[in-house]
């Protein structure tokens, strides 16, 4: 490959402000100070043509019969190719047609015929993965990926771990370079890049077989992982915050402090504060809410070692969700480390939230399932939610569930509706033991509310769930772990 070319495409981009500094938030929710926005270059041609020229020289093989583009910058540069080496290109869709044919993959093929993929930029490589593995069920061979730019964040070697070899033009460091060797940014920059690269340099994904990589290291099923052992599996800081309280403190309890004033939540806390992991709030019943609860609170915390989890329940647009999260009187993203939202929206929730967060430590827990009775929560929407945190794992720190709603280790499941002796109320809600929660139903974190905020010694009851709830844990941890499922099943 021909370097000046390499560097002059480089310039070139730049020029065009494909490349960008500052403060971005990514598709996961993962804070960079850079990004890179091929997606400029569909109004720049000659620069289109010269980056599909280099993406071509960089296959690792000359026997290809199609090629197909990433969605969606990856198809404009595909379609160049096809039409300069005369090789069929296909496209594979965002989501199926609900209309005409309702294909997901449009353009003539045969089995077993080899194709190249093309994408612009990986970070962790899903987004590759999840369109070679449609490309293999419908039986062709997807062994190879050309990428414009590597962000050098382990996405090559998790898509290595499921069998595509991917080679770049560009890996964010050189570029990095190219740009400070003609004095486009200063040593500053080009050493802060690099610091952020070093520290943020491993990403994971989940197969379609239910097998998990990160860095291309397999990880075992979520269920059989201590917590210890995830907080390196996770792509979220708090995450990996809550993860070393858990095992610090050996508590998966979160106490739910569904209490009507400031003294009632405050007094809880402290009481309670020395047994669990979380406490879960709801600001809005308070009859007396003030800045100064928000502040007393989060001293206890800070004494007792949890984190404050706020059982919003946002579940509206993206513009509005921003506005209820990051404003208001109860200014929420301030001081909860946690939220709840649901996934009925779609990603403009999360984004909306992510929005707000600004670049703030912060988290956000999707409702997949709930405890009361009659909940109208299908299958099809549990899938739903398990996909969207799939995509924002920088943000999306687990779900809210009644059932193993997945294997993967990021993720942490929260199973409300906890009491020791398994009953309901008269409005619908349903209990479950803490042992049933954790081994049963997968659960990380079990969620009490009444069964210790009713009790006549609020602490004593809470050490009672505590310790059970622990207990269901590290039983869980040392029960042998099914067989996994191959790559790509």
């Amino acid at each position: 490959m021909d370097e000046a070319f390499v560097e002059q495409c480089v310039l070139d981009l730049y020029k065009i402000e494909a490349i960008k500094f500052g403060s971005f938030t990514l598709k996961s929710g993962m804070q960079s100070p850079f990004y890179f926005d091929l997606r400029t270059v569909v109004s720049h041609p000659k620069i289109m043509e010269t980056v599909a020229k280099l993406l071509w020289a960089a296959r690792p093989s000359s026997t290809y019969d199609l090629v197909c583009g990433v969605a969606y910058t990856g198809l404009p540069i595909a379609a160049i190719m096809s039409l300069r080496e005369d090789i069929p290109m296909l496209i594979r869709r965002k989501e199926t047609k609900g209309y005409g044919t309702k294909k997901l993959v449009e353009g003539s093929y045969t089995k077993g015929q080899r194709c190249l993929m093309v994408e612009d930029v990986i970070v962790s490589g899903s987004s590759v993965y999840e369109t070679v593995e449609t490309l293999r069920e419908l039986g062709l061979e997807v062994k190879d990926a050309v990428v414009f730019l590597d962000r050098q964040q382990g996405g090559a070697a998790n898509l290595n771990a499921t069998g595509v070899n991917v080679v770049s033009v560009l890996g964010i460091i050189k570029l990095m370079s190219i740009l400070h060797k003609h004095g486009c940014i200063t040593s500053e920059v080009l050493e802060s890049v690099k610091e952020f690269v070093s520290t943020h340099n491993e990403t994971s994904i989940k197969t379609k077989g239910k097998a998990s990589y990160k860095n291309g290291v397999p990880i075992k099923d979520r269920k059989h992982c201590t917590y210890e052992s995830r907080v390196t599996t996770t792509d979220h800081p708090l995450a990996s915050t809550l993860f070393e309280l858990m095992s610090t403190k050996k508590t998966n309890l979160c106490v739910a402090a569904d209490v009507t004033t400031s003294q009632e939540l405050l007094a809880l806390a402290d009481k309670v504060g020395a047994h669990i992991c979380l406490l879960k709030t709801h600001v809005d019943i308070l009859q007396d809410f003030s800045q100064d609860t928000i502040d007393k609170l989060k001293a206890l915390a800070e004494k007792h070692n949890f984190l404050l989890f706020e059982d919003r329940k946002f579940g509206d647009i993206g513009n509005t969700v921003a506005q209820q999260y990051g404003g208001g009187s109860h200014n929420i993203v301030e001081w909860a480390h946690l939220v709840t939202a649901h996934g009925l929206p779609g990603d403009g929730i999360i984004k909306g939230l992510m929005s707000a967060a600004n670049g703030r430590t912060r988290g956000c827990v999707l409702v997949a399932q709930m405890s009361s009775e009659g909940t109208l929560t299908s299958q099809e929407y549990v899938q739903g939610c398990t996909k969207m945190a799939e995509k924002h794992t920088y943000f999306v720190v687990g779900m809210v569930s009644q059932s193993n709603v997945s294997s993967d280790p990021r993720f942490i499941l929260f199973t409300p509706g906890v009491q020791l002796k398994k009953a309901g109320d008269t409005l619908g809600q349903q209990y479950v033991t803490p042992k049933a929660a954790v081994l049963e139903r997968g659960a990380d974190v079990i969620i009490v509310g009444r069964g210790i905020t009713q009790a006549e010694d609020p602490a004593a009851a809470a050490l009672i769930y505590k310790e059970e709830g622990y207990a269901a844990y590290l039983e869980r941890i040392e029960q042998k772990p099914e067989n996994p499922s191959p790559v790509g099943s």
